[in-house]
């Protein structure tokens, strides 16, 4: 069923994340103990313990897996981090999860039954760190959420960090925007998807249409602006400057083209027969507010006044279009797997590129407001970004400065600074093997590029505290909480 949207550039964005073809770069590496099999429920796993074990044990959540595509074990995101960590007395593991796709459910036990073996086999870590990236960022994030003993320390990278409910909402209103003002008469589905080859095909046809008119353009931007898609795509590329709008376009079409549609028009389907309907919603949302909050409003009034349109216009037109209603039992589900609460109890660092197109940077603040609600847990939280675009672009020498960045926290019970100039340092006395990034299969290198940044609220959040306010009252409560069927 997914053959027709498997080769897309997404299959190689997401399900492995910066898997570098370079040469292994360990320093005379210990003798290494490797453990592999498979679990009860039929995921596998992998296990690394060099013989110069440390006592320190990362946990690796991997990142979403297009149904129907190989799923190995994975124990770490690239190579060139796997061999400094191993080189220097860190042990490695983690499990490919029973099923592909949205598969939460699946990883929050499999995970902890790798913790289980590892115990088991190796004895119990001193310190043991969960991290992963993309839907491996909000696993690492449940897991620490639902078992706050098992683990030290945690940093998921690149993660959805606003939770799989405000994920998909958001997700929604950017279709709704979509649909609504370029094909409102088509047989495009937003939701309850019954042949998801069929609908992404559609939605590219509508998309490349759109993107042949001025007035198309501006309506892309707008549906893009709705989920705060930035215009900048390509990782080694200069960012647009801030009033090249018809670049930044350019640029949120090629994620929606070639990232975001794949997910929100066909892969949905997925979590859909997980869930059993649809768990997205936007009854009371008002256009006008969700537009004045996004980051991309300059682009799309620029946009629409080169196309002739007008945006009060079309914001009142999906003001007043039909709204869609979710199952309750399908948003209990995605509610499982997973909304966050704020309760850490350990020290969390995150990671997150400010271009990502995919999981964009307002989930880090969609985090932080849930952990910072909790008693004094804001103490235990910090948050680093890399000017870049892309999802999950990290070099391996970001990666490794904010694992040291960590291992110091809990070293020494206080947090380093973590100012970009000086983990900018650490990365860049790494060295050239670890200052590096692929694109088109080229390793070149690539400077390190922290950045002190503070990304704007995220625009329709779901959480433990939004769940708790009902109907009305709040400032989160902007949503009318109302479930059933889809229409």
């Amino acid at each position: 069923m997914w053959q027709h949207i498997k080769h897309t550039t997404l299959f190689i964005a997401v399900t492995t994340i910066l898997i570098l073809s370079i040469a292994d770069t360990s320093r005379a590496q210990a003798s290494l103990t490797t453990k592999t099999g498979s679990l009860s429920d039929g995921a596998t796993y992998l296990m690394e313990v060099p013989s110069n074990w440390n006592g320190t044990l990362f946990l690796y959540s991997h990142g979403y897996v297009v149904p129907g595509s190989p799923n190995p074990a994975t124990d770490v995101g690239d190579p060139a981090t796997r061999a400094f960590l191993l080189a220097n007395g860190f042990a490695l593991a983690g499990s490919s999860y029973a099923t592909t796709g949205w598969a939460i459910h699946e990883a929050l036990s499999d995970q902890i039954a790798v913790l289980d073996l590892f115990d088991s086999t190796f004895g119990h870590p001193v310190a043991t760190i969960a991290w992963g990236h993309s839907l491996g960022g909000i696993i690492t994030a449940g897991l620490i959420q639902r078992n706050p003993k098992r683990f030290t320390a945690a940093q998921p990278m690149c993660g959805v960090l606003s939770g799989g409910v405000a994920t998909w909402n958001t997700a929604l209103d950017a279709e709704f925007a979509f649909k609504t003002l370029l094909a409102p008469t088509s047989g495009l589905q937003l939701v309850d998807i019954s042949n998801p080859d069929a609908n992404f095909a559609l939605s590219e046809e509508i998309l490349a249409g759109a993107q042949a008119t001025p007035q198309g353009r501006a309506r892309i931007a707008l549906g893009a602006a709705l989920g705060d898609t930035p215009g900048w795509f390509t990782p080694t590329s200069p960012e647009p400057s801030p009033t090249d709008f018809a670049s930044q376009e350019a640029n949120q079409f090629l994620w929606d083209q070639q990232i975001d549609f794949p997910f929100v028009y066909a892969f949905r389907a997925e979590l859909e027969a997980r869930a059993g309907g649809n768990f997205s919603w936007n009854t009371g949302v008002d256009y006008h507010k969700q537009f004045e909050k996004s980051v991309d409003r300059d682009e799309v009034w620029a946009l629409y006044q080169t196309a002739g349109l007008s945006l009060e216009a079309d914001l009142d037109t999906l003001n007043h279009a039909a709204r869609i209603k979710a199952n309750p039992e399908a948003v209990e589900y995605v509610k499982q797997n997973i909304i966050f609460n704020g309760q850490i109890d350990i020290p969390v660092l995150t990671m997150h590129t400010t271009g990502d197109g995919l999981v964009v940077v307002e989930n880090e603040s969609a985090y932080k407001d849930v952990v910072d609600r909790v008693d004094d847990n804001r103490r235990l939280l910090r948050q680093t970004f890399v000017d870049r675009a892309g999802h999950c672009a990290f070099t391996p020498a970001e990666t490794i400065a904010a694992v040291e960045t960590l291992l110091k926290r809990l070293e020494t019970g206080q947090w380093p600074s973590i100012e970009a100039n000086l983990l900018n340092g650490d990365a860049a006395a790494l060295g050239p093997d670890f200052n590096i990034f692929a694109v088109g299969g080229v390793i070149v290198p690539v400077p390190p590029a922290f950045i002190d940044f503070t990304p704007a609220p995220y625009l329709r959040p779901f959480d433990a505290f939004t769940h708790e306010c009902g109907h009305g009252g709040g400032r989160d409560c902007h949503d009318d909480l109302s479930f059933g069927d889809a229409h």
